[in-house]
């Protein structure tokens, strides 16, 4: 019954059609463990997909099933690695832009988001540029970036800079040249919002969406705060669900954010052993499945959401207002759903998979 209040307002959808068998884009072991896909689409629908491996970063393109060969881009010393920290990647005007949080010691001890770009479709990178104003105060480990229609970058992460963990944020308005002031998106009543779980940020027009999971009262509840002036300020944050999740520990999960071509912003998160997707044009939630590390994207065809049903389960995916989903992998971390648009809209997949003491970043194309 949520389901159907949720989407009503959704046109009729087709299923999805699985184009094909997953393939192999890099895959290595040992010290060159390949972790943490993240990829971002350009105008023209070719796909640029980043990793990370020890302390290289790796990128390629993808064009449909047509991939470069990754080559790596940068190094980050220690740069922070795996549960959904990693590289980060936008695309700005002529730029690609990749973030990457390391330090001189690591491990917790210290750690800046890193900057770095390239103007020659990413045969060469500059870099870096710090992000964070206070120096270390990006330790923790977990950002994220993106970039709006107009080119305006926006990087979002979990500060140290005080007592307690805050949320801080940045722009770039000259496609990852230099960046912004820092700005506070949200500092818990309570002192501290979820230690370990990734934010994430989008941003088109004048608003600017920042996903959180919050520590309020006892609950590890997913919050949404918002800017409608380009991030000058933002609104005191919003609880979404309609429930909450009493934790006293951090999951570790923190959820996607995507906004639609019709302007909506949906979210995909988790709460207990259960996926959930929300709506800013419902006062709802519309329940998934069980499972974990949700993340979800959308483009004129609809809207997607991918999720696993643990670490190293079952990879399952679901066009929502089909009810229904589909197994993408039998087993999978961290997956990330990247959703083009034109002619024929693709729906990219990417994924870390372990086979024995091989780790490979994996793809599928959904249509």
């Amino acid at each position: 019954m949520i389901r159907l209040i949720v989407w009503a307002l959704l046109p009729m959808m087709v299923s999805m059609t699985i184009a094909g068998e997953p393939f192999s884009i890099y895959e290595g072991s040992n010290t060159a463990v390949p972790k943490q896909p993240q990829a971002t689409l350009t105008p023209e629908g070719v796909a640029h997909l980043t990793f990370g491996a020890g302390d290289q970063v790796f990128y390629c393109q993808l064009k449909g099933q047509n991939a470069s060969t990754p080559r790596v881009a940068f190094q980050v010393p220690n740069m922070s690695l795996g549960m959904r920290r990693g590289p980060r990647i936008a695309h700005a005007g002529k730029s690609i832009v990749i973030t990457a949080i390391g330090g001189v010691e690591g491990k917790g001890k210290d750690g800046d988001v890193l900057a770095y770009r390239s103007i020659d479709d990413g045969q060469s990178w500059v870099g870096p540029v710090r992000v964070n104003e206070i120096e270390s105060s990006a330790r923790e480990g977990l950002h994220a970036m993106t970039a709006s229609k107009d080119g305006i970058l926006w990087c979002v992460w979990l500060d140290l800079r005080e007592k307690g963990t805050q949320l801080f944020a940045s722009k770039s308005i000259d496609q990852g040249q230099s960046w912004s002031k820092n700005i506070r998106v949200y500092r818990s009543p309570d002192g501290s919002v979820c230690e370990c779980c990734h934010p994430c940020i989008a941003a088109e027009g004048n608003s600017v969406h920042v996903l959180f999971r919050n520590s309020l009262k006892g609950n590890r509840d997913m919050y949404l705060a918002s800017s409608n002036d380009q991030g000058e300020t933002f609104g005191p944050g919003d609880r979404l669900g309609i429930q909450h999740w009493n934790l006293k520990i951090c999951p570790m999960d923190g959820g996607m954010l995507a906004i639609t071509p019709e302007g909506d912003v949906v979210s995909a998160w988790r709460r207990g052993g259960t996926i959930y997707t929300t709506s800013s044009k419902a006062a709802s939630e519309t329940m998934m499945g069980q499972g974990e590390q949700p993340w979800i994207a959308s483009n004129s065809s609809g809207i997607f959401v991918a999720w696993i049903t643990k670490r190293d389960g079952e990879l399952r995916m679901e066009k929502l207002g089909t009810l229904e989903n589909v197994k993408i992998a039998e087993s999978a971390r961290d997956p990330v759903v990247l959703a083009s648009n034109g002619n024929e809209p693709l729906v990219y997949v990417f994924w870390e998979q372990r086979d024995g003491d091989r780790t490979s970043i994996q793809c599928k194309i959904v249509e």
